[in-house]
């Protein structure tokens, strides 16, 4: 989901401080995640929203990730509101649909396109070295921010490896198909693959003890929190207790 895609785009929400952003959109998922109401889960459907606005992506962006999450929701449809018992609604032969049913999918979908939309506009937007930065801020173990750091960073390398291989089994005319060959090739692509990402770890890891790293990243700024970062966070932190108040304080069922 971190892609430069969503980095280049300024916005109020890109100006926050990151560590803001990272905190909102934890708390704010472990709510949604954790509610059994369809009124809350609309409510943080609606703030999710207004924050993808804010960020200012692209619709056809946003909503090519979405497609990926309800690719999957959309076959629950077809399972939960036949297989949940309670008050029926519709009955399609021997099967029947239940009312719980739909409402628990109901919820399920909201829950999950609220989530994935705060994910993308509080966290998308961040680039890869703020978002490391804010989560060194944030006392985050080191070992694991630089696990993050190095898996982000050889995703792409990877990605450009095989790229390479795949151009040069294309200009050597490989179709693939159903075959032992087929296979066969896929096999050593991969076996390729591995010694290359090998040994560019290796490149990579002298490269770095050349420069002097000792097993730590030294953090040479520091982030601020400005009149910006102090009301969007108000309103990041009103949003969160609304949303606890309606799923804790009994006053919807």
């Amino acid at each position: 989901m971190i892609e430069q895609a969503f980095t280049r785009v300024d916005s109020i929400i890109s100006d926050i401080d990151p560590r803001i952003r990272i905190v909102y959109a934890v708390i704010f998922s472990v709510i949604v995640a954790i509610t059994d109401k369809v009124v809350v889960a609309g409510l943080a459907l609606a703030f999710s929203m207004i924050f993808s606005i804010l960020v200012r992506l692209k619709i056809k962006l946003i909503l090519r990730r979405l497609l990926i999450v309800n690719f999957f929701i959309i076959v629950l449809w077809f399972i939960l509101p036949f297989s949940r018992p309670g008050n029926i609604i519709f009955s399609l032969g021997n099967l029947n649909i239940t009312y719980e049913g739909v409402v628990h999918t109901l919820l399920i979908t909201i829950k999950c396109n609220a989530i994935v939309l705060t994910w993308i506009a509080m966290i998308s937007s961040c680039g890869i070295f703020e978002l490391v930065h804010a989560f060194s801020h944030l006392h985050i173990p080191d070992k694991l921010i630089y696990l993050f750091f190095l898996l982000y960073r050889y995703v792409y390398v990877l990605s450009s490896e095989y790229g390479i291989l795949r151009n040069a089994l294309k200009v050597r005319g490989f179709r693939p198909r159903t075959s032992l060959l087929t296979y066969r090739t896929y096999g050593y692509v991969i076996g390729t693959l591995l010694l290359r990402s090998y040994d560019l770890s290796e490149q990579v890891h002298k490269a770095m003890i050349c420069r002097g790293f000792k097993g730590k990243y030294w953090l040479l700024d520091h982030f601020k929190i400005d009149k910006m970062d102090f009301l969007l966070g108000t309103f990041m932190l009103l949003s969160i207790i609304s949303l606890g108040i309606l799923q804790w304080a009994k006053i919807i069922h």
